[in-house]
């Protein structure tokens, strides 16, 4: 009885960390059609995206791809092969990416405040997408993970580490531009905006998930 209650709570983890990638989806969605630049971790895959015949998505999951080998890289025997399903996640998260694009592809914000708003709701999204994903607590994305290897290696500290990957890829995703396309592409003022408000939004919603954890996940209170 206790082995099915656990089969039930991992099944809703999963459904649930689901549901994330879709929320998180659609904020990337929101913020390439707002045009003011996507978020840092989706900086590199819209650059590669305008001069390549991959898509957002699929960029997206080679992209993640190439993270977790960097992790098994650096990690060696320590790193622990149940991270394995960073791959599946990405693959998930990369075409729901796609499919998040073609469905609000109808929004074409013309005025600078309506792609703010865009923009501002895009980056909601992926914050409470985030939590949402932390609260499933059943696996990471690559981007963390990587984060995360380099810091079991070297002696700095999570949150220095995180801010020097994400100008990394802000700096990829100018520099592959610039190169293929002669102009600056995913990249604007919304990316900023993105990086100083996305863990905000995520943290706050980090207490507002705590009762989910206890009751809907773990199954607290069923009979």
């Amino acid at each position: 009885m206790r082995t099915k209650k656990s089969a039930a709570e991992l099944l809703r983890r999963w459904l649930f960390l689901v549901v994330s990638l879709f929320v998180m989806a659609l904020g990337v969605a929101c913020s390439i059609q707002a045009n003011l630049g996507t978020s840092p971790i989706s900086s590199v895959p819209y650059a590669l995206s305008q001069f390549t015949p991959l898509t957002v998505g699929t960029a997206t999951i080679a992209m993640n791809a190439v993270f977790i080998l960097i992790q098994i890289l650096l990690l060696r025997r320590r790193y622990d092969p149940v991270q394995l399903l960073q791959l599946p996640v990405a693959i998930v998260f990369g075409y729901l990416t796609d499919f998040a694009v073609w469905l609000v592809s109808f929004l074409q914000p013309a005025a600078y405040w309506q792609q703010w708003l865009l923009c501002l709701v895009g980056i909601a999204l992926v914050g409470i997408g985030v939590s949402c994903e932390v609260t499933a607590g059943v696996a990471t994305m690559a981007g963390e993970g990587v984060v995360l290897a380099v810091c079991q290696v070297t002696p700095v500290k999570f949150g220095t580490m995180k801010v020097t990957f994400d100008v990394t890829l802000v700096v990829i995703a100018c520099t592959l531009s610039l190169l293929f396309l002669g102009h600056l592409a995913g990249v604007r003022e919304g990316t900023v905006a993105a990086a100083l408000l996305v863990g905000q939004v995520a943290r706050r919603m980090n207490r507002a998930l705590e009762p989910v954890d206890r009751r809907l996940l773990t199954g607290y209170g069923d009979c």
